[in-house]
C-alpha cells in the first residue's frame, strides 16, 4: 500500500493515501500521489486528500489533478455513484425514466462521461450516453425530451484548458436547487468504495445504454424551426456573419441552426472551428472577456466582409455578439446587458405580433440581480411582468418552469454574464437558440426598419430610457481579506450600519444578502434567498443608480455591478455615463481599498 518513504504522516492522512491508493485505477493519478508520497510532499497531500470536492447547485468543478480535491476518474465515479443513489431514493421510477449523460471536448470529458454512465448503469438506471460532443443546452433540453429523471453535462464551461465539471440537471429539465446539493453531497460520501465493475465496464455494451442523438437533435431544431418569425427575410438578409465555437462543441450545432432558419452568409473561424482541448489560440476562452478572445474573428470577419460577429463560449451555452460600426471603422462587442436589452425587446416584439398570444399581465420576463434593469423599465410601459432573481440560471430556469406550470408564458430571462433564455424550450442559457435570434432580429432590422443592432439599441433607450452599466473586478486570493472588507461595510458607522453615501451620492437603500438584510422591506428580510456562505450587498442611491458588490462562487474575484438607470425623457446620456463612472472610482477607493488590501484589478 503506502510507500515505506513516508513515515511521519497523521493517521488521518495515511487513512486517505491508503484509501486513494486501493479505489484509484487510473496509472496516471495513482503515480501522481505516489509520488508526493515519495517526495515526503504532506502538504501537497493534505491538499489534495483531506478535502474533497463539494457538491453545490452547479455540481462540481475543478482542476484536473489527483486526489478527492480533484477532478479525476475516481471523484467522478463516486460522484456519480452517490447521485445515482439519491435519485433512487427520489424517484421509484429512476430506473426506467433514465438519466442523460453529455460532454464537451474538454481532456478526459469523454472518459468522465462514459465512468459516470458505468455508476448508473450498475446501479439499474437506464443512460441516454451521447455518442458525440453536444453543447450543454442540449443536455438540459434532452431530459424534457426524453422524461428522463436527472441530467449530467461533463463540463467546465469557459474555465481554463487545465479544468473540468460535473453539471446536474433535475427531471424539469433545470438545475439543481438546494437542498438537493446537500442531500447529494451526503449521498456521495456514504458511496465512495468504486462498485463492482464501475471502472471496467463499456457502457456501450450495455443494453440499457443508448444514444439519443438523433432524437434530440432532431426535437430541438425542430423548435428553432417552429420559431422562426420570418423565414422569408431570412433568407432574403444580406447579412454576413462570422461565427467562432472558440474551440468548443458548438460549430455543428449553429451551422444547423443557421440552415434551418434560412441564413446563407455565415461564415466560420477556422482557426477556431474544431473542438481542440488546449484552447491553442486564445489565452482564456471566454467571449466575456472581450476584444482579446475575438481577435481570431474579427481576422475572419474583414476576410469575408461580415458586420456581425457571433461568438459561443466552449460548451455553446453563452453567447457573445459584435457588430461593425462603418462610420467609426471599429468594432462593437456587446455587454450582456446591452444583448439582454435587444433579445428582450426582440421576445415582446415577436409576442405581440402572434395571433391569439397570451395577455401582457400573463407574460414574464426574468433578469438576474446582477443584470440590467432594462426588462424592469420595459415592463412598466408595456404591461407585462418582469421578475428579478440571484444570479445563475437555476433560479431563472426553475422559476420560469414554476410561471409555465401555473398557465403563465415565460418569454425570454438573461444574465449579464452573456447568459441568455429565449424562449422555455431549453430551462437554461443556450448560446445556440441565443444565437439565431440575434441574427433573426438582426435580418429584420436590416429590412424592415432599416438600421443595425447599435442603432434599434438607441432606439430602445430612447422609448424605454437610458440604461449604462459598469462591471469588472478585482482578485483577491485571500478569503479573511474578502471578509474582512464586507464586515467593514456591514459595520462602517459602528455596529450593524452600513453607509449613507458613497462619496457625494446618497444610499436610500441597503440590501445585503449575506446577512439578511434589506431596508426597504417591512420587516427588514430581503424577498430574495440569503446566504451566510457568500456576499452580496447592493446599494440604492437617491439618482436612480444601483451598485452591487459581490464574490464569486468559483473564482478568486471581488465583483461589481452598476447600472445607472434614466427615465425616458433624460437625453443627456454623456453626463449619465460621468456619474457612474465617477461612482466606480469613489466606490473603489472607500469601499475596496486596494491599495491597503493587496487587491488586483481585471487586467484586460
Amino acid at each position: 500500500m503506502m510507500s515505506n518513504e513516508c513515515k511521519n504522516l497523521s493517521p488521518e492522512l495515511e487513512a486517505k493515501i491508503n484509501e486513494w491508493l486501493e479505489w484509484d485505477q487510473n496509472p496516471k493519478t495513482i503515480g501522481e500521489i505516489k509520488k508526493l508520497v515519495d517526495n515526503k510532499d504532506t502538504e501537497q497531500l493534505s491538499k489534495l486528500l483531506l478535502t474533497r470536492q463539494e457538491f453545490g447547485t452547479a455540481g462540481i468543478r475543478g482542476q484536473m489533478v489527483a486526489g478527492f480535491a480533484g477532478m479525476n476518474d475516481l471523484v467522478l465515479i463516486q460522484t456519480s455513484q452517490g447521485l445515482a443513489k439519491y435519485l433512487l431514493q427520489m424517484d421509484g421510477s429512476a430506473k426506467d425514466k433514465g438519466v442523460v449523460i453529455g460532454y464537451d471536448g474538454r481532456h478526459n470529458s469523454l472518459r468522465f462521461a462514459q465512468l459516470s454512465a458505468n455508476a448508473f448503469l450498475t446501479a439499474g438506471i437506464k443512460v441516454y450516453l451521447f455518442s458525440t460532443l453536444v453543447p450543454t443546452p442540449f443536455v438540459a433540453f434532452s431530459i424534457r425530451v426524453l422524461s428522463a429523471t436527472a441530467g449530467v453535462m461533463v463540463t467546465a464551461s469557459h474555465n481554463p484548458k487545465m479544468d473540468n465539471g460535473y453539471k446536474v440537471y433535475f427531471s424539469n429539465g433545470a438545475q439543481i436547487t438546494s437542498p438537493h446539493d446537500k442531500n447529494i453531497q451526503k449521498s456521495i460520501v456514504q458511496n465512495l468504495k468504486p462498485w463492482d465493475g464501475v471502472w471496467t465496464k463499456n457502457p456501450r455494451h450495455d443494453n440499457k445504454c443508448s444514444d439519443p442523438l438523433d432524437i434530440v437533435s432532431s426535437n430541438y431544431f425542430s423548435r428553432i424551426d417552429k420559431n422562426i418569425f420570418n423565414r422569408n427575410t431570412n433568407i432574403g438578409s444580406k447579412l454576413r456573419v462570422t461565427y467562432t465555437p472558440i474551440h468548443g462543441v458548438g460549430h455543428v450545432y449553429l451551422t444547423e441552426g443557421f440552415k434551418v432558419c434560412g441564413f446563407k452568409n455565415c461564415f466560420p473561424v477556422k482557426s477556431q472551428m474544431k473542438p481542440d482541448p488546449e484552447f491553442s489560440t486564445v489565452t482564456f476562452p471566454n467571449p466575456e472577456e472581450g476584444k482579446g478572445v475575438l481577435d481570431e474573428s474579427f481576422k475572419t470577419a474583414a476576410e469575408e466582409k461580415s458586420t456581425i460577429i457571433i461568438a459561443n463560449d466552449p460548451d455553446s451555452d453563452r453567447c457573445a455578439v459584435a457588430e461593425y460600426e462603418a462610420n467609426e471603422s471599429k468594432w462593437r462587442i456587446f455587454s450582456g446587458n446591452e444583448t439582454g436589452a435587444l433579445l428582450g425587446w426582440w421576445q415582446w416584439f415577436k409576442h405581440q405580433s402572434r395571433k391569439d398570444s397570451a395577455k401582457a399581465n400573463d407574460v414574464y420576463m426574468m433578469s438576474s440581480t446582477v443584470s440590467s434593469k432594462i426588462l424592469q423599465s420595459m415592463a412598466k410601459i408595456e404591461g407585462f411582468n418582469w421578475l428579478e432573481t440571484l444570479t445563475g440560471f437555476k433560479w431563472m430556469g426553475n422559476k420560469a418552469d414554476e410561471l409555465e406550470k401555473s398557465g403563465k408564458t415565460v418569454l425570454f430571462a438573461f444574465e449579464e454574464a452573456i447568459g441568455f433564455m429565449a424562449g422555455t424550450t431549453v430551462l437554461d442559457k443556450d448560446g445556440i437558440s441565443a444565437a439565431v435570434e440575434v441574427l433573426q432580429l438582426a435580418a429584420y432590422l436590416e429590412t424592415e426598419r432599416k438600421c443595425n443592432l447599435s442603432q434599434h439599441l438607441n432606439h430602445i433607450y430612447n422609448t424605454y430610457g437610458y440604461h449604462f452599466s459598469l462591471n469588472s473586478y478585482y482578485i483577491c486570493y485571500d478569503k479573511d481579506v474578502i471578509k474582512s472588507i464586507f464586515d467593514r461595510l456591514a459595520n462602517f458607522n459602528g455596529p450593524k450600519t452600513y453607509p449613507s453615501k458613497i462619496g457625494s451620492y446618497e444610499i436610500v437603500r441597503v440590501r445585503d444578502l449575506n446577512r439578511g438584510y434589506d431596508s426597504s422591506t417591512p420587516d427588514n428580510k430581503p424577498v430574495l434567498p440569503s446566504s451566510s456562505s457568500s456576499y452580496m450587498l447592493t446599494f440604492y442611491f437617491k439618482n436612480g443608480f444601483v451598485l452591487t458588490i459581490r464574490t464569486s462562487g468559483t473564482e478568486p474575484k471581488i465583483k461589481y455591478y452598476s447600472e445607472a438607470i434614466a427615465s425616458p425623457d433624460n437625453k443627456n446620456w454623456s453626463q449619465i455615463e460621468k456619474d457612474l463612472r465617477d461612482l466606480i472610482d469613489q466606490m473603489i477607493a472607500i469601499c475596496l481599498e486596494p491599495e491597503k488590501n493587496g487587491i488586483k484589478p481585471k487586467q484586460d
